[in-house]
């Protein structure tokens, strides 16, 4: 949709009454039509296999989700919704059931004069994505007049071995110029800056080597439990969940080298060589955890093991504490430390660049007077911004040393941000 206004299409949602949809897709449509760039010919279509909805039910079910996330109140939001929503049900997703759909999606491009552009968007559970693809290739919807694209999230497929039968099951519906593969923590703001602030400043970029940088931490918090998503991610975990590709990602943009373009398939291979160069991880370089139930200040929260739809024997992790190494030239002998877990203190998005002290300290004579770690401070949410930490003279007599702060924050400079996924379907 890239542009100030995208074309004419059908944007049809597999996973139309779940909670992404709920929280992520429909504010961040609701935004991007106020910002006018979808374009006025320009509906949704939110496939579930829930037979409780109808076109009027699901238009209300929409208005309701954005009035709890984003704080609609209006009929702007109402109207949006009465205008452009629509709902089918896919019942089973058997193979009629799919063809009952594609009579739906020509009957609405023709209602409002689309040209048959679409795009389906899998907010699914993982287990469901096979199934889906093979159903809309099968009856057809993998071609139209108009141009097609598949939106995978992650994740893709539980291991490598399921990766490769999911990615066989996409060609063979599919062109690989129709598929897209996202993960929605690279639409952050943000974690897209990250290229410009390494390649754009000279006086950090000098300093991102093993020469000046004593450890990196990486840390991807969350303060909630597993909430509804405890069926699904009973089967995954934390380190599925996150620690593969959110963090990951976080990893490589951190340690990458400056790419030869600013082009998807350059940053693409400076990524994957970091990957490559990570060093084998032993057992004693990772921990893992699952958190319970707690009491504090007479609020309780239930532990993993008291979450509806957990197994009561479960050994999934929802915590997940990792070390490692890249064996190349920049990054020679510096650990990176990656963690993230769920019910954790606050919610917090963060990447922590520490330096090495100086060989020698000149105010070692100086009782008193004690050095800190130049330390850069990346905050990718929910505060998002930079702090830079450094030593000053505290003035009066005597050497005497106070770490101090220089600061941005994006809210101050350029207000709210947009949700990755506005930055993403945009």
């Amino acid at each position: 949709m890239n542009g100030s206004s995208a074309e004419p299409h059908l944007f049809v949602v597999f996973g139309g009454t779940g909670d992404l949809m709920r929280r992520k897709l429909l504010p961040a449509l609701y935004h991007l039509a106020n910002k006018y760039q979808l374009g006025s010919q320009f509906k949704i279509l939110g496939v579930a296999r829930s037979t409780e909805y109808d076109d009027v039910s699901y238009r209300q079910f929409a208005a309701e989700a954005l009035n709890e996330f984003i704080g609609t109140q209006d009929g702007k939001s109402n109207g949006w919704c009465n205008e452009c929503l629509y709902f089918q049900s896919i019942q089973k997703g058997e193979a009629k059931d799919f063809v009952a759909l594609r009579a739906r999606i020509e009957a609405i491009e023709a209602e409002n004069g689309l040209p048959g552009n679409r795009v389906f968007y899998l907010a699914l559970g993982p287990t469901a994505f096979p199934s889906t693809i093979a159903g809309l290739g099968e009856s057809g919807l993998n071609d139209s007049q108009g141009w097609t694209r598949l939106v995978i999230e992650k994740p893709f497929g539980h291991d490598l071995e399921t990766a490769r039968e999911l990615n066989a099951t996409v060609h063979a519906h599919f062109k690989e110029t129709q598929v897209y593969r996202i993960d929605h923590y690279l639409g952050k703001e943000t974690v897209q800056n990250l290229l410009a602030f390494r390649f754009s400043n000279p006086m950090f970029e000098s300093v991102w080597n093993r020469d000046r940088v004593e450890n990196v931490q990486i840390t991807v918090a969350e303060d909630l439990g597993v909430g509804t998503r405890a069926g699904y991610y009973d089967q995954s975990g934390a380190m599925r969940d996150m620690m593969q590709n959110h963090l990951t990602q976080l990893l490589t943009l951190t340690a990458m080298e400056a790419p030869a373009a600013f082009e998807a398939d350059a940053i693409r291979d400076e990524k994957v060589k970091v990957l490559r160069s990570i060093k084998k991880i032993r057992a004693r370089d990772v921990i893992f955890g699952q958190y319970d139930a707690t009491q504090n200040n007479g609020h309780s929260t239930l532990g993993y093991h008291e979450e509806d739809g957990v197994a009561k024997d479960s050994k999934t992790e929802t915590f997940v504490g990792l070390r490692l190494h890249i064996d190349n030239w920049r990054w020679e002998g510096v650990p990176f430390y990656l963690r993230t877990g769920k019910r954790l203190r606050k919610r917090v998005t963060q990447i922590i660049v520490n330096f090495k002290m100086p060989p020698v300290s000149l105010f070692q004579t100086f009782e008193g007077c004690h050095l800190h770690s130049n330390t850069l401070v990346m905050t990718l949410q929910p505060d998002e911004g930079f702090v830079l930490y450094f030593d000053v003279k505290q003035p009066g007599q005597g050497m005497n040393l106070q770490r101090q702060a220089l600061k941005f924050r994006y809210s101050d400079k350029f207000g709210p941000l947009p949700d990755g996924y506005e930055t993403l379907l945009n």
